[in-house]
């Protein structure tokens, strides 16, 4: 009887939704209702689903055919790549090839994503030989911003083992340009835009000499230091522009995360440091660890830096530079108000700006307080100029000059999101937990009896979160409704699959007075540490390439592609080159024959119009392996030392006649050519 009971109100839930009616009528179509909603309820008893559980699948469900509203692109982590969901369904779409070779892409395995890939690569220099790159571990990923909201163009990546940025293009979703930093090896706060996408922001993560160069670590604080570095991006290029970059000296402390101010405080940068005590490791000789070391002292320091003032002195050519690059002395940033300090909460990981631009949230790790800081008065305190200054001579200003608030919110508080009702959004690490609390003056303002800088709610998720995402959260304009919390555990949540388990992103409903999770969503490929939510209806994407004969990279007709009726293979010497079209289900030409030793470039073109029709090209033993989508045209260089028969085909399954596309590659032995001769 109770189960019966239980199943009745399921019922109604149903009905509400529109899967039935319940009502005595019979029509046609309210008998149709009732049927499914027959079938819904032995489903529903099936399962033993509890009323919630429906409406969650309610929430999140998005029909066979639809599409989701929304748009996550989140970092991949180790595995170096972008994933793209759809929200709020959390179905994976796509996962764009950033920093890692990609089978299934293509990518790396010759054609453009190989100039891409090498344009990343440590180049040569008197600290020793280059060396090539093939893995990342993709930390953050941005949208590009107009007047401080998304605009859909342009993704941007960082590689925090590499000290990498890249820039990926939303037309086609793939990655047009890597940049090495060619002062610092790793960087964590990046690659954050200001609200126009001027400006990415990249800041070094552990502190070391600037370009690389040794230094004895006793020499820790007289040559050690951080740095930032403003890369200035071209829209018109679509490219970073490095002959318009620079970077700026900081202080031998472990910069983290850092991120543009908004409207009243669009001109300054804001970022997190931590090991103010400027510990530098333990080598066995009895003295503590990282660990203890980095948090000996009671507070760490907010960096806030004037960027206009920066660019300003770039522009006059007030810099030095290392390896080529120009970096302003931490000594002309002092001299010219450009760098203060503020004590924070130590061991701070969040840095987050509120969509008016007025406050700016730290986090410390060890403190279960968020501490905002409120713009205006930073800017009366530096015109105050009642500094102390730390041991390089940077201004420090008081703490209690520039803090507006301490909200209690829980153990382990770690980054914040913005919604559009006045609430922010805090992870708890140790907590496991989502806490909701009100900003000032807006909460207040919106909701009667709210009142500012308290703490709202804390919904319990499954396990320490590090990040997390709101549609908009961290723009000028957020949209709320949803949240995904991107849990570092997930322990109990999912089948095991051995020791490595996955990690665990959660949607969650803010859309009314209390959060509600939604639904559970394993990530298996990476460690997702960031994530960005816009409306699918800002990016637009190319369902083909505009024109036959496309190149990726200078998203322009390519001069060098092979065109249909101009196939065929043409020799010069020992120079050979190779005009191909692929379109359902053959390449032109099928056979290549060629003698070993060749040096060989092959142009290849998908004269293909219709989207989806993708095919590509794998040749055996080569490790030559090409993605070309409708349009595209890509070209491949090798040299054919390896004499044999070698077949090639397509490796997308494109037609009913998939498994005949394919040719041979047939690279005639030197020993044969010689004996011939």
């Amino acid at each position: 009887m109770k189960h019966a009971l239980k199943t009745g109100a399921l019922l109604g839930l149903i009905a509400v939704a529109g899967l039935g009616t319940g009502c005595s009528k019979q029509s046609a179509k309210q008998a149709t209702f009732h049927g499914e909603t027959t079938k819904a309820s032995v489903v529903i008893a099936a399962r033993h689903l509890k009323p919630d559980d429906v409406i969650r699948a309610l929430q999140t469900f998005v029909p066979p055919g639809e599409h989701d509203p929304y748009l996550m692109f989140a970092s991949g982590g180790q595995n170096g790549q972008v994933l793209v969901y759809g929200i709020p369904s959390m179905r994976l779409l796509d996962e764009i090839p950033v920093f890692t070779p990609d089978s299934m892409a293509g990518w790396g395995f010759g054609g453009s994503g190989n100039e891409v890939l090498r344009g990343g690569d440590i180049p040569a220099s008197k600290l020793g030989p280059a060396k090539e790159l093939n893995w990342g571990d993709l930390h953050h990923c941005n949208l590009s911003e107009s007047n401080g909201v998304y605009d859909g163009q342009w993704l941007f990546a960082n590689d925090k083992a590499n000290g990498r940025i890249a820039v990926v293009d939303l037309r086609d979703f793939a990655t047009k340009q890597i940049v090495k930093n060619p002062i610092f090896y790793n960087d964590h706060g990046a690659v954050f835009v200001t609200p126009n996408t001027t400006w990415l922001i990249e800041a070094s993560q552990y502190s070391a000499p600037l370009g690389g160069a040794y230094q004895d670590i006793t020499n820790y604080e007289a040559t050690y230091r951080g740095e930032i570095t403003f890369w200035r991006f071209d829209r018109q290029t679509g490219r970073i522009d490095t002959n318009q970059s620079f970077a700026i000296e900081l202080p031998p402390y472990w910069q983290d995360l850092a991120i543009s101010g908004k409207l009243v405080s669009h001109d300054w940068i804001f970022c997190n440091s931590f090991n103010v005590a400027r510990y530098h490791g333990d080598d066995l000789d009895g003295q503590p660890s990282f660990e203890a070391g980095a948090t000996s002292r009671d507070t760490d320091y907010l960096h806030i830096i004037h960027l206009s003032q920066a660019v300003k002195d770039f522009q006059a050519g007030k810099f030095e530079r290392v390896n080529g690059f120009p970096v302003i002395p931490l000594k002309t940033e002092i001299a010219d108000h450009i760098l203060y300090f503020t004590p924070e909460t130590k061991s701070p990981h969040g840095v987050d700006v509120s969509p008016d631009g007025h406050y700016i949230v730290v986090s410390g790790k060890l403190d279960p307080h968020v501490t905002v800081y409120n713009f205006d008065k930073i800017q009366k305190a530096i015109a105050a100029g009642k500094f102390e200054h730390d041991p390089y001579g940077v201004p420090v200003m008081p703490m209690e000059d520039t803090v507006e608030a301490r909200v209690e919110v829980g153990l382990g508080p770690l980054h914040t999101q913005f919604d559009n009702k006045g609430f922010a959004y805090t992870t708890l690490f140790l907590d496991s937990a989502i806490a909701k609390w009100s900003l000032g003056g807006s909460a207040e303002t919106l909701h009667p009896g709210v009142k500012s800088w308290t703490l709202i709610q804390k919904l319990p998720v499954q396990y320490n979160p590090g990040h997390l995402a709101v549609i908009g959260g961290d723009t000028t304009h957020p949209t709320g409704q949803y949240l995904l919390s991107l849990n570092k555990w997930s322990i109990d949540r999912f089948d095991n699959v051995g020791p490595l388990y996955p990690e665990n992103l959660q949607l969650v409903d803010i859309s009314g007075k209390e959060m509600r999770l939604l639904s559970d969503t394993p990530l298996g490929m990476g460690e997702t540490h960031y994530a960005q939510i816009i409306a699918a209806d800002k990016v637009h994407p190319w369902q083909a390439y505009p024109e036959v004969g496309w190149n990726p990279l200078t998203q322009s007709v390519d001069t060098n592609a092979a065109m249909p009726g101009q196939e065929g293979i043409i020799r010069n010497a020992n120079h050979v080159t190779v005009n191909m079209t692929i379109v359902r289900s053959h390449y032109t030409p099928e056979l290549v024959q060629v003698n070993q030793g060749d040096d060989v470039t092959w142009h290849i073109t998908n004269i293909e119009r219709t989207p989806n029709a993708t095919h590509g090209l794998a040749i055996s033993a080569y490790n030559i392996n090409l993605t070309i989508n409708p349009g595209q045209a890509e070209t491949v260089h090798f040299v054919a030392d390896r004499a044999g028969v070698f077949s090639f085909y397509c490796t997308k399954f494109c037609s009913a006649l998939h498994l005949e596309m394919a040719g041979y590659l047939i690279v005639k032995p030197a020993t044969t050519q010689t004996a011939q001769r």
